[in-house]
């Protein structure tokens, strides 16, 4: 059964093949690890996560790398603003050096809690200086790259077309797109490669143009090339990615090895939260820790993404998050019903069930449409283990973790807050209601007496155990 992706580059879905035997080559955009990573985030890992199924589940073997930004690049996409981990360093009093270790250390806890797979190979941006300037210095020597006073500037005027990804007027294109930035720029869309660092920057490095550092696409351009070759199958990343950094990275790529570095380029939509905009400044941007305070499992998200194809928005609302927690409960248990009956299935049924999951998940990794065969599995009239056995299999891909299904349904009985506790709860819900402060802070310190604290957020009440 053949595998068609679809790729940003062309604007349609290809029926996939590598470039060489049955090994694919991946690049994925990864962290810039100044913070913690949010739901919208992982959105872009889960389909990482489910592109890395698929392709093994085909029997491909993957070299599959993904970077670690943590040399920090500026807030804007333009080559302007602060850098990101110097503002992190500075607001938390450590090191830059130190911000990474931490963030990077939680990124990888909370993609271990979505059951998601690990690259073959990870990237360290400050492991890959050297690279990086060797890679500069192919881009001057090929006529791609000049320096001014702030650094050092790709020309994209150089180019036999730019940009190839997001298809824009190159008045639109954003990257560099202020003039004022860099007079001294040949073309205001010129971006920049290398950075000559302020005296008081903290992240720099020696190189022939003084103490510097690199630009923000640099190091993807480089890493891949370093990993993977000039040439490879499938670079992912979000379509936030599409009009810069991806469009800068081919830039780079064309200036020095005179190739688009990927045959496919695949990007994942936006997470919406309650129909708008992600954002800090919106107070949404929630985390995996936030999501469970609410009772909501990281792999209850997982799910949750699948109720929307990779290439379409996806809208987070606390209801639907909770109903996908619930969902979650209901395939766990559906899966142990099955594991405990022995009714016999032919053998027709199981292989069509495989066929349609299979056809599904192979066409550009369907995963609505693939959940509604897992669902009509699990629904089934007759229970058998050889449906458990064939949800197992569908796991491969899901990646839900289902062959513990029985510890995690235990584990949340045990956290179970006690009945009474959950009246004392739903009373204070109606004294707030009632706009009955009094009788609502009562509730309040009895809840705290008994081992419970109470906050109140705009998103409604959470509770948890001193």
């Amino acid at each position: 059964m053949s595998l068609t992706l679809y790729n940003t580059l062309t604007r349609k879905k290809e029926e996939f093949t590598p470039l060489e035997g049955k090994e694919v080559r991946i690049y994925t955009c990864g962290p810039t690890v100044y913070s913690y990573a949010h739901i919208g985030n992982f959105r872009a890992y889960v389909f990482m996560d489910t592109l890395r199924r698929v392709l093994k589940a085909n029997g491909y073997t993957l070299k599959h790398v993904m970077n670690i930004t943590d040399v920090g690049h500026l807030e804007s996409d333009a080559d302007e603003g602060e850098d990101k981990m110097e503002k992190a360093a500075k607001k938390e009093n450590k090191n830059p050096y130190e911000i990474a270790a931490f963030y990077t250390d939680i990124f990888f806890r909370d993609m271990g809690r979505l059951n998601i797979e690990r690259p073959e190979i990870i990237a360290k941006a400050t492991d890959h200086i050297a690279d990086m300037l060797e890679f500069v210095k192919k881009l001057v020597e090929n006529g791609y790259a000049y320096e001014t006073s702030k650094g050092l500037y790709f020309d994209i005027s150089k180019l036999d077309h730019y940009p190839v990804l997001s298809n824009r007027n190159l008045d639109e294109q954003i990257a560099g797109a202020r003039v004022d930035v860099d007079e001294e720029k040949r073309n205001p869309y010129d971006f920049a490669v290398w950075i000559k660092a302020p005296e008081n920057h903290i992240m720099k490095w020696e190189s022939p143009w003084g103490l510097s550092y690199p630009g923000w696409h640099l190091e993807c351009s480089t890493m891949s090339r370093k990993y993977l070759g000039d040439e490879f199958d499938i670079h992912t990343g979000g379509v936030d990615h599409i009009p810069t950094h991806h469009e800068n990275e081919i830039a780079q790529s064309k200036g020095c090895t005179g190739h688009i570095p990927a045959k496919r380029w695949m990007h994942v939509e936006f997470l919406q939260v309650d129909g708008g905009k992600m954002s800090k400044s919106l107070g949404n941007t929630y985390t995996l820790d936030e999501l469970q305070k609410r009772g909501i499992e990281p792999l209850a998200y997982k799910l949750f993404c699948y109720t929307a194809h990779y290439r379409t928005k996806l809208n987070f609302t606390f209801d639907s998050a909770i109903s996908s927690q619930k969902a979650l409960n209901r395939l766990r248990e559906g899966y142990l019903f099955h594991s405990e009956n022995e009714q016999e299935v032919n053998k027709e049924t199981i292989e069509e069930y495989k066929r349609k999951f299979i056809e599904a998940v192979n066409d550009d990794l369907n995963m609505p449409l693939a959940m509604g065969i897992v669902w009509e599995v699990v629904r089934n009239e007759v229970k058998s283990k050889q449906f458990a056995d064939l949800l197992l299999e569908f796991d491969k891909i899901l990646g839900l973790d289902l062959k513990n299904a029985k510890s995690y349904l235990e584990n949340q009985k045990k956290t179970e807050l006690p009945k009474e506790i959950l009246d004392l709860v739903e009373q204070r819900k109606k004294a707030r209601e009632n706009k009955d402060w009094a009788e609502s802070d009562r509730i309040r310190e009895e809840l705290k007496e008994k081992g419970y604290v109470v906050k109140d957020t705009k998103e409604g009440m959470t509770i948890e155990s001193i």
